[in-house]
């Protein structure tokens, strides 16, 4: 329908000093609270986000993700028109429209709490959006009728939003907004307020109404899972900044910093303290305990190509690439202090150079082993999956 271009768009909050004083309502004192998290502050005010760019494909699916207060939902809200943007250029097709009202813009939102109202009937709800465009009662029982059966809600349009699940209502407000085809979908956190077994229901739901309707969709979440599942491709954010975009693949396989690495993957990436060392015949090791791991050809391909030095690094490996078994060579020696029977595999939480780490091991593969808390386990790493950090900076050196 409509591809969505953001040009260095910037958000910022004025100082309560730079603000005009008038009478203040909740919704003014919302800048204060963004004081609390780590966004810079200048002279005009606080940047909410900075420098945002990024260009989504008509019919992408694309999903801003992070921690609260890293600025997701403001960049949502300045595409909806909710919230005015500081600087920057933002199209949605051909057409500027950081002017432009948000009822102009032929976007639909899908909030967090559903906002549907509550006096109306599901069928009303749906018709609602339609009302205000003037539809006629024809073509707005098609498209209503038509809406409801691509989500499973038909058996519920006479009833009311009081009598529905959690589940049934987030439908609903799906509904209102793909009922008049917008060009671009935004959805805020829509699955926040369900619980873990209906977030997977919905999460299926979402994939299967993105196939099923020729619409742009920019997605909000905290959750990793979610963005890894949903999006085509992935923007993850920090402190009002883009970290990385990417497939969820490429940011899985090649996180470009230590938050990235950190912030993608369920558990989260292990970090160790080591060294980045050449042999004499020039290919890279990492050095973690006792342990040397000599990296994989394509990882020394892109760290010959940037000449990158013998130094202290942080090594960063995902829990799943970490093995028990015997290898040539010394091994990392750690204690098991945790184990988590997960029904497929255990998660070892072991400590191991003052340091915890995690450990995957399918339950197929533990043979006799002795995995309970208190075990000696000794590991070593997957080659193609190390991941070397500068401590500093946290930049992945494969790619600085």
């Amino acid at each position: 329908m409509a591809t969505v271009t953001l040009k260095h768009i910037q958000k910022i909050y004025p100082n309560a000093e730079n603000t005009p004083k008038k009478k203040k309502g909740k919704k003014d004192e919302e800048p204060v609270e963004k004081k609390s998290y780590q966004l810079k502050v200048t002279d005009e005010g606080v940047v909410a986000v900075d420098d945002f760019n990024l260009e989504i494909k008509d019919r992408e699916f694309v999903v801003l993700v992070g921690p609260s207060g890293c600025g997701k939902s403001t960049t949502l809200r300045m595409i909806a028109g909710l919230e005015d943007i500081t600087r920057g250029e933002l199209y949605i097709g051909d057409r500027l429209v950081n002017e432009v009202s948000p009822k102009d813009r032929d976007i639909a939102m899908v909030f967090q709490n559903y906002a549907l109202y509550p006096h109306m009937t599901v069928r009303q709800n749906l018709e609602y959006p339609l009302k205000l465009r003037k539809i006629p009662k024809d073509e707005m029982n098609r498209l209503v009728n038509e809406a409801a059966e691509i989500l499973g809600i038909t058996q519920y349009l006479d009833r009311k939003p009081k009598a529905l699940s959690g589940g049934q209502r987030q439908r609903v407000a799906i509904g209102r907004a793909i009922v008049r085809n917008p060009q671009v979908l935004l959805m805020d956190e829509p699955l926040s307020n369900l619980d873990a077994k209906l977030r997977n229901q919905m999460r299926a739901e979402i994939i299967k109404l993105r196939n099923r309707i020729n619409t742009t969709f920019v997605y909000v979440t905290h959750d990793q899972t979610e963005a890894m599942t949903l999006g085509d491709r992935i923007v993850i954010m920090k402190d009002g900044e883009v970290q990385q975009i990417g497939t969820p693949q490429e940011v899985f396989n090649n996180p470009i910093n230590t938050f990235v690495a950190g912030f993608i993957g369920t558990p989260q990436m292990n970090m160790f303290d080591g060294k980045l060392i050449k042999g004499a015949d020039g290919r890279y090791a990492v050095c973690v305990g006792n342990a040397t791991v000599v990296m994989s050809d394509d990882k020394q391909k892109n760290l010959a190509e940037r000449n990158t030095e013998e130094q202290d690094v942080i090594v960063g490996v995902r829990p799943e690439h970490i093995t028990l078994d015997k290898r040539d060579g010394a091994m990392v020696k750690g204690t098991v202090d945790v184990s988590e029977m997960m029904g497929s595999s255990i998660h070892l939480h072991i400590n191991a150079d003052g340091k915890d780490c995690i450990v995957i091991v399918p339950t197929l593969d533990l043979g006799e082993k002795d995995l309970s808390a208190g075990a000696e386990v000794d590991f070593t790493f997957a080659p193609n999956a190390i991941h070397v950090f500068d401590p500093e900076s946290g930049k992945n050196l494969e790619y600085v």
